[in-house]
């Protein structure tokens, strides 16, 4: 289960960072993305990074 929650919150805070990236600019690919510069995304992508930590938090918790 340990094995299972790491996985999961790694594939959690990966595209919640990319999607930030997106949202602010950082990352404008593709150029012609509906993400790219929309202030709403970098939020969402905030939030699905931090509840990625969460779940690597709750992994490291579990013995």
């Amino acid at each position: 289960m340990r094995t299972i929650l790491t996985a999961l919150g790694v594939l959690m805070i990966a595209p919640g960072l990319l999607w930030a990236a997106q949202g602010s600019g950082l990352f404008p690919y593709p150029a012609r993305s509906f993400m790219v510069d929309q202030g709403s995304w970098i939020g969402w992508g905030l939030l699905m990074a931090a509840a990625g930590v969460v779940v690597l938090w709750a992994a490291r918790r579990r013995t």
